[in-house]
């Protein structure tokens, strides 16, 4: 078990101590199997997203050969395309059980791969994955349509779904950007991938009707938030305007309405998405309302139907405990994860339709 002397930092009163923190940590850990993956939980499915978050919850805990470990799974089962399947079972990279190619999934690489960096340091880490991050952005910038937003994914047969999700072309948005910070690091320019990031911006920021109309799903709210491309006063506007919609007081947030269900992996997202706009107290506030989802054992049910008093489904996953890491580590000021999702120190890109609808 990771010592709670390594979780300081992820102290927060009425959330997290060290010992709980550490708890959560070792409960990460108990899931990932030893080739480095991290499903949802052992004997359920692994995709590459979710893998990801729990990779960086464990290097904001200080755990950082086993997020090293994880980075390295994505490597060794990258496709030829670039691209990762949506799912695996329990991990097992031969044994695919979901052939799509999300491009959210596959982006999110970039993301993980620059907290891991600025989490260490490690240049000879970030060489090393360098030609998975340029694969996957290309992977995924493929995918981009004329009016900037990105395709969903493809199908096994390698066939293009075009219609695009706000929620997944916002995780890319924050992808993008830390791609090119890492190709920064590296004095290796992307122009093609800065003028991709604007124009995705700008489509998320300004034409929602580019998207598939998924405003039911609190992901779609808050996700324009956290992935970077709404701040300052459109982003208190957006979050305001939904509010009693979705949050419950004293439980958390709804996964999607009008479901009677609120969810850990929301919760702990949209406190995150407070912290980068600048309100921590409110951040804080929902940290604490999700609390009633902790297990004895430090992880975190998925979710609670708030009708019939029930805790469902009776699943404890990695990514929602990683996501509630991540969002205490942002709060409690672990540089890079308020770099990560803070975003100020990220490049924007170039976006040539700023001055036009």
């Amino acid at each position: 078990m990771t010592s709670p002397g390594r979780t300081e930092r992820l102290v927060l009163p009425g959330v997290l101590t060290a010992e709980q923190a550490a708890l959560t940590v070792a409960g990460i850990m108990a899931i990932q199997r030893e080739d480095g993956a991290i499903p949802w939980f052992r004997g359920h499915h692994l995709d590459p997203w979710d893998h990801t978050e729990a990779a960086m919850a464990l290097d904001a805990a200080g755990e950082h050969e086993r997020a090293e470990a994880a980075y390295d799974w994505l490597v060794r089962t990258q496709n030829k395309d670039g691209s990762w399947y949506a799912a695996y079972a329990d991990g097992d990279a031969e044994a695919p059980t979901d052939r799509g190619r999300e491009t959210n999934f596959c982006a999110y690489i970039a993301v993980g791969v620059w907290h891991h960096f600025l989490s260490t340091g490690d240049e000879t880490f970030l060489d090393r994955m360098w030609p998975a991050v340029f694969a996957a952005i290309e992977y995924v910038l493929e995918l981009q349509q004329p009016g900037g937003e990105i395709g969903w994914k493809r199908e096994d047969d390698g066939t293009p779904v075009t219609d695009a999700l706000l929620t997944g072309s916002s995780s890319v948005y924050q992808a993008l950007r830390c791609a090119l910070a890492l190709a920064d690091q590296r004095e290796e320019p992307q122009p093609d991938w800065e003028l991709a990031a604007g124009r995705l911006g700008h489509a998320i920021r300004r034409h929602p009707e580019r998207f598939l109309d998924k405003a039911r799903y609190s992901m779609d709210w808050y996700y324009p938030v956290l992935g970077g491309a709404v701040r300052g006063a459109d982003a208190r506007e957006r979050i305001d305007a939904e509010w009693e919609r979705f949050v419950v007081p004293g439980l958390g947030v709804r996964c999607v309405l009008p479901n009677p269900w609120v969810t850990g992996g929301e919760s702990a997202e949209l406190a995150l998405a407070l912290w980068a706009m600048g309100e921590s107290e409110r951040a804080v506030q929902i940290l604490k309302w999700m609390q009633h989802l902790r297990s004895e054992d430090g992880m975190y049910w998925t979710g609670y139907v708030f009708d019939d008093d029930a805790i469902w489904p009776r699943e404890l996953t990695s990514w929602t405990a990683g996501s509630l890491l991540l969002a205490v580590a942002a709060l409690g000021g672990d540089e890079a994860t308020t770099s990560v999702f803070g975003g100020e120190w990220l490049p924007t890109g170039l976006d040539p339709d700023c001055c036009r609808a």
